[in-house]
């Protein structure tokens, strides 16, 4: 399944829980609200993936009875997306976890994963506006990755078992602050700015994925494509990763996980390519969709 949050109609200011129905090429066909198919609904996904197992089958049975029985669906125009992960309890990014990356930025790739949180008011949704003040950063990057929902609490789980913790995933762009990341010694602030961690617009459960190590990831700005590769050159894969975060240290469920990103990201370019007015970028992960950013800068 396809779950997202929605804002129907899109000048609505509160987002609603729902399913995304595609084609089989993938296509949008519409939404269906789950506030509308249950009493009790769960508000988010956040919520949904917190409640009693028998709950999220309930939620998940309804959902395909209905669209067996024919039920009407939102249809594109009548929505716009929201982030696909509202109230995560954490959100983990990793660095440096494709070599040709790490290359490009200058950094050596050390033996354990580059491990740092993000802030959650840099969550945004697909179709945002991304808007920044060219007096604090100048040098703002794009970075497609491949974003991982946990879905139930694990700790100390081993590599073998740790895909059955993940529940879905999402496309994420980590977007960064280039010349804030090489003054400061950490990376929190310079990947934190207000929207600066676009996800969505789906959360595409694990079923319908299958193997995250062999997914397409690519970039395009403006027309152009930046970053193309596919997540099998993860130096460490999403079982590796989620394995290695939960040693000593519960995984909340609902934690986003975004697992880092391929080479061709525009600051190591010659000449370099910083995000600026008026640009679009557009990440997309094979199976997951596409999410676009309109980016704008103010003195």
């Amino acid at each position: 399944m396809r779950f997202s949050h929605l804002y129907s109609p899109p000048s609505d200011p509160t987002p609603r829980f729902a399913v995304i129905v595609t084609t089989t090429d993938g296509d949008v066909r519409g939404a269906l609200f789950v506030d509308e198919l249950l009493d009790e609904a769960p508000r988010d996904l956040q919520e949904f993936l917190e409640s009693d197992p028998l709950v999220q089958r309930r939620v998940r049975d309804t959902v395909l009875v209905a669209l067996r029985s024919g039920a009407s669906l939102a249809l594109p125009g009548e929505f716009s997306y929201a982030p696909a992960v509202l109230r995560p309890p954490a959100i983990i990014a990793i660095g440096l976890n494709y070599a040709d990356h790490a290359a490009e930025l200058g950094f050596d790739v050390a033996s354990d994963p580059t491990v740092f949180g993000l802030w959650p008011n840099s969550l945004a949704a697909d179709g945002d506006d991304l808007t920044w003040s060219q007096a604090q950063t100048a040098a703002v990057d794009f970075e497609v990755e491949l974003g991982v929902i946990i879905g139930r609490d694990v700790k100390d789980v081993s590599e073998e078992d740790a895909l059955e913790s993940v529940f879905g995933y999402t496309v994420v762009n980590d977007i960064t602050a280039r010349d804030i990341q090489f003054r400061e010694q950490q990376w929190i602030r310079c990947k934190s700015l207000d929207g600066f961690t676009p996800v969505g617009p789906v959360v595409v459960t694990a079923d319908e994925v299958g193997d995250p190590q062999n997914l397409a990831l690519s970039t395009v700005l403006n027309g152009l494509v930046m970053q193309s590769a596919n997540t099998s050159f993860m130096i460490r894969t999403v079982a590796q990763l989620v394995s290695y975060l939960s040693q000593g240290t519960t995984i909340k469920a609902g934690t986003l996980i975004s697992t880092g990103t391929p080479a061709g990201a525009g600051f190591s370019r010659s000449p370099q390519v910083v995000l600026g007015e008026g640009d679009t970028v557009t990440v997309s992960v094979e199976s997951l969709g596409s999410l676009t950013t309109i980016c704008h800068v103010t003195p």
